[in-house]
């Protein structure tokens, strides 16, 4: 057994999952060069909600943040999330966006590209895969992990032998939900390994409480690289926490090789970060304790809260028992959709929507009704012909791959934003986020344009002999 590899993810999934993605450019770049010294396997940096925090809260550019980490990050390989034909939105875009977008990515740094689709379908992941090949990026196709009577380990394996076959250069168990407890780790691994040739990386939360255990299961049985954050961003709804682990490895055959001392100062330095975040309020103490709901209800965290501030909107707080039962009923009218981005959001909807109603799919949201019509692919099992009818009435369902019935998008993107323009991926961000994106390009020409201003005005002064 080869030693254990560690992808650092306190520059995405860490602060996604505890700050919102508040973290800016300018509070990671001066401890990059040292996290590059560490000896990761990969620092997971972009993608996920990055992209769109950037433009929408933090009025900076995704693209420059990139370029800026591959700057600062010589040696270390940059891995970013990628929703599939979904790219980093919530619909499907056309091929054309999906395969620039793909190009762009490694073009400004990436080398890792971990691919999924929120209904593990593997028709979604093609266009994505086959460009990062293209491209001679990483692919590392991605199974979403969950639970419920139509997922099982063979399930699960036999994805994972159809991504190698598609081209996968390693495979992601992604657990978004902090479902996946230990010795089911050890077997899904072990039959995993057994099963294909390439690299298996665990992806977890510590939600449930029960993720550090998961990955030392899942270490004996052969996996080959796990994701934890830092400890100072790490825990609750986050990763669990790298130095710990690193700690436990030591002197055993799956000794990761890293040096405590030097990921202390990786430590020390998110210390005062994660304090800062505490006083503002970004982060919630809530959100760092164990949460035993998301066991008993498979529902990850992240919509867990979600849930509550819905019912706080309508005044029905009182009602959260009841759409937590709701949910696992949903679900099987929606045919067992694994709960990540954007299918939590949607199942999760629908089940308040269903409690607040009194009656069941009294009031459907477009989103639920683009689920069961198959805009978003196919579900795990068939959407039972009474659901589908009392959802979409007559309508037809889509049976082939979603994207197969978008045209291309580029060029008219390219027309709409044409007086933005300042590079090349400005059509990426615009197809993405159309009217954030045009808010972002309008403060960004602001600021160009006062700081020329600025430089006229020096140059007019008049400069004492």
């Amino acid at each position: 057994m080869a030693k254990v590899k560690i992808t650092e993810t306190v520059l995405r999934d860490a602060h996604q999952s505890l700050i919102a993605t508040r973290m800016t450019t300018d509070e990671m770049l001066p401890i990059i060069s040292e996290m590059d010294k560490i000896g990761y396997h990969s620092l997971e940096a972009w993608g996920g909600a990055t992209f769109d925090s950037c433009l929408r809260f933090l009025n900076e550019d995704p693209w420059e943040r990139l370029r800026k980490i591959r700057n600062a990050a010589k040696k270390t390989k940059l891995q970013m999330l990628f929703r599939g034909q979904n790219i980093l939105g919530y619909k499907h875009y056309a091929d054309d966006v999906v395969e620039y977008f793909v190009q762009k990515s490694i073009a400004n740094g990436i080398d890792i590209i971990r691919i999924f689709d929120a209904l593990n379908d593997v028709r979604n992941l093609q266009t994505a895969i086959r460009a990062c090949k293209k491209e001679k990026g990483h692919v590392q196709a991605t199974v979403c992990y969950t639970i419920s009577p139509v997922h099982s380990i063979d399930s699960f394996v036999k994805l994972a032998k159809q991504l190698q076959d598609m081209g996968a250069d390693s495979i992601c168990i992604k657990d978004m939900a902090g479902l996946l407890t230990p010795y089911v780790a050890y077997d899904l691994v072990k039959a995993m390994k057994a099963a294909v040739k390439v690299p298996i990386q665990l992806h977890t939360h510590y939600t449930s409480g029960v993720a550090s255990m998961t990955y030392l299961k899942a270490i004996e049985a052969g996996v080959d690289i796990v994701d934890t954050a830092i400890s100072p961003m790490a825990l609750g709804t986050s990763q669990p926490p790298t130095e710990p682990l690193v700690a436990t490895l030591k002197g055993t055959k799956y000794d990761t090789g890293l040096d405590l001392a030097a990921l202390n100062k990786i430590a020390e330095y998110f210390r005062p970060l994660r304090e800062k975040y505490i006083a503002s309020e970004l982060l919630d103490p809530k959100v760092m304790g164990v949460d035993i709901n998301t066991l008993l209800y498979q529902v990850p965290g992240g919509m867990l809260s979600n849930l509550v501030s819905q019912l706080k909107q309508q005044n029905k707080e009182d009602k959260f028992e009841e759409v937590l039962k709701e949910i696992p009923r949903v679900r099987e009218d929606f045919g067992y959709p694994p709960l990540v981005t954007p299918t939590s959001q949607i199942v999760g909807t629908q089940a308040v929507l269903n409690v607040i109603a009194g009656e069941r799919y009294k009031m459907v949201s477009k989103e639920s009704k683009a689920l069961v019509k198959g805009e978003y692919g196919k579900t795990p099992v068939p959407i039972s012909e009474k659901i589908r009818k009392k959802i979409i009435g007559d309508e037809k369902p889509i049976t082939c791959r979603p994207a197969d019935l978008i045209k291309p998008e580029l060029d008219k993107y390219r027309e709409e934003i044409r007086e933005f323009l300042e590079q090349d991926e400005d059509v990426l961000t615009y197809a993405l986020f159309p009217q954030v994106a045009k808010k972002f390009f309008e403060f960004r020409r602001a600021q160009k344009y006062k700081i020329d201003g600025d430089m006229v005005d020096m140059e007019n002064k008049v400069h004492p002999v």
